[in-house]
């Protein structure tokens, strides 16, 4: 497997490096704790949490969502409220700063992974997913809805910072879906490759996850019809995907290939998989679980 950094710097990566580096406030360290005060115990872990800092859910307060077009659904004040709450903090670091302080170091020896993603990502620790790795040292940095920009503002916090052996890259559905806006298909395969030279460079081993299928067979709770192919048909996507596999086989990554088993042979999301035409369900998640697992053994090798 290819393991040295060899390959200049891209203008993307010089981009990021320099906005992790002069963004305000994003590296900011809370105030020490008196060493007067007792020391707060540690919650007990839930279902969706099998240790501290694996995994933090939405707050309870976050009442917008953290993309650009989802204040669309609002308008006057609140439509202007949802967009100060995404300007405020676009990459959401905040999701994950608490639990990035529980997680620690890893122990030595182990074999810590962040997978880090989107709403799929973000999904599997929820009890309804039906597990996510029990008993493995596997971290969960998804957030639902963030495209590959946003991510990549917290990408130093939410992976590099956390000191693992590989990350599960999985993002780019939402790029497609133009939920920060319209962007190009260029501009999502540079953030990929972004990403992937940062943990390069950091020591940690790439798994580069393929954008999943969508379906159109599905309907909201009103009955209408989810329409997911927009901008996202099996071209596109088998597209965005073939590129992933090149870049991922010429920079010594290994490639993870959830789309060919959870498509049909018209490219559609398998039905028994999804039950909204998008994110995996209990069924979906356990079939994605060992093709990851086989290629982290790849990668860790």
């Amino acid at each position: 497997m290819y393991r040295s950094f060899r390959a200049p710097f891209s203008r993307a990566v010089l981009f990021v490096l320099g906005a992790l580096a002069l963004a305000p406030g994003a590296h900011a360290q809370a105030p020490a704790t008196p060493s007067a005060a007792p020391a707060t115990p540690a919650a007990a872990p839930t279902p969706e949490i099998t240790f501290p800092g694996q995994w933090a859910p939405p707050p309870a307060d976050w009442k917008y969502p953290v993309w650009p077009n989802g204040c669309n659904r609002f308008d006057g004040p609140d439509k202007t409220a949802c967009l100060e709450f995404i300007a405020f903090d676009f990459g959401r670091l905040s999701r994950y700063a608490q639990a990035n302080k529980d997680l620690g170091a890893p122990k030595p020896g182990q074999a810590r992974v962040v997978f880090f993603g989107d709403s799929i990502t973000d999904g599997w620790s929820r009890p309804a997913a039906g597990g996510f790795f029990k008993g493995k040292p596997y971290v969960n940095r998804g957030i639902g809805g963030q495209t590959t920009s946003q991510m990549l503002l917290r990408y130093r916090d939410d992976v590099i910072d956390l000191a693992p052996k590989a990350v599960v890259i999985l993002a780019g559905t939402n790029d497609l879906a133009g939920n920060s806006g319209p962007v190009g298909h260029e501009t999502i395969q540079e953030n990929w490759a972004t990403m992937a030279e940062l943990a390069k460079l950091h020591g940690i081993r790439v798994v580069l996850a393929s954008i999943l299928p969508v379906s159109d067979d599905k309907k909201d709770a009103s009955g209408s019809p989810l329409v997911r192919s927009r901008n996202k048909s099996p071209e596109i996507l088998r597209g965005m995907n073939r590129w992933l596999s090149d870049y991922a086989k010429a920079n010594g990554h290994v490639y993870l290939d959830y789309y060919s088993a959870m498509a049909d042979a018209a490219g559609s999301f398998l039905p028994n998989l999804n039950d909204d035409g998008l994110h995996p369900n209990a069924n979906g998640y356990a079939v994605m679980a060992p093709l990851a697992e086989k290629a982290l053994q790849e990668a860790l090798r």
